[in-house]
């Protein structure tokens, strides 16, 4: 069972609202679950459900999604900004935690991982890696330049879900169903927007796709790590999953999937569960 909470962060001049959802005791071994670009926490419940009953789950809405507070400049949704949010929950949290990271979360965890004196003691990243291709870049932000204002109903907007997120792997019915359910968000009119600012799209359409390079960053994680890769994948490549392999991270390949994979299946957990408890 879902538990439903926030934590004030202070960003800039302002102190905003992040939310986050819960599953498990709170005095078990914690485990921080973080969406990416344009999710939301409630995309982790089958792998936090799974593991409540092991661990407590922490899983946030990232600002500018879900039930957490939009920011009022878009300049303010950059990965920097992020790990600011996150480490109030930490902070909140009060004791070490694993962390899962799907792209974007992984960007988070690879930034809270590298500081010093970090709390997170093991790290699952789901397709993301320390190099992420221009192309891949490029494709997200045509997919979030043509995405619709509004829906006229949930299954107009999980119709789209499972176009743009094909890749997510083989869901079920029920699966996408979930997915559409927390993603809308009730607009004037009776229809359906996508749960988040649409402002988090403003930086990305702007700019340019570069490569990126998270190599130095990479080098300072100490901690144990999973790599998590859809076959598919465009935005975690072989080569550097090969290289991540090389440097001493355990390995996943989800078939049938691309970027990212939805963690839903059950090797996928029983696979995270055994990697948390080693």
């Amino acid at each position: 069972m879902a538990r439903a909470g926030s934590v004030p962060y202070l960003l800039g001049t302002s102190f905003h609202s992040m939310a986050y959802v819960e599953f498990g005791n709170p005095a078990a071994p914690a485990v921080v679950c973080v969406h990416g670009l344009t999710r939301n926490a409630r995309d982790f419940d089958p792998l936090a459900e799974a593991l409540s009953d092991q661990f407590h789950v922490i899983c946030p809405d990232l600002p500018g999604r879900g039930k957490s507070s939009w920011l009022p400049d878009a300049a303010m949704y950059q990965p920097p900004n992020y790990p600011v949010a996150l480490s109030h929950l930490l902070a909140h949290i009060n004791k070490p935690v694993a962390w899962v990271g799907t792209s974007l979360g992984g960007i988070c965890g690879l930034m809270l991982a590298a500081a010093t004196n970090t709390p997170i003691t093991r790290m699952v990243l789901n397709d993301l890696g320390p190099h992420i291709p221009a192309a891949a870049l490029a494709r997200i932000r045509e997919y979030m330049s043509q995405t619709p204002e509004r829906f006229p109903s949930i299954a107009a907007l999980e119709a789209h879900l499972r176009q743009i997120h094909a890749p997510f792997g083989r869901l079920t019915d029920a699966q996408w169903a979930h997915l559409a359910r927390y993603s809308a968000r009730p607009v004037l009119g009776g229809a359906y927007a996508l749960h988040y600012d649409p402002k988090i799209a403003d930086p990305i359409k702007s700019s340019v796709p570069l490569d990126v390079d998270m190599w130095p960053l990479w080098s300072l994680i100490k901690i144990p790590v999973l790599a998590i890769r859809g076959a598919a994948s465009d935005l975690l490549t072989a080569e550097t999953f090969e290289r991540m392999r090389g440097d001493g991270a355990e390995t996943l390949i989800v078939e049938d999937a691309g970027h990212a994979p939805a963690l839903m299946d059950a090797p996928t957990i029983a696979r995270i569960r055994a990697f948390l408890n080693e």
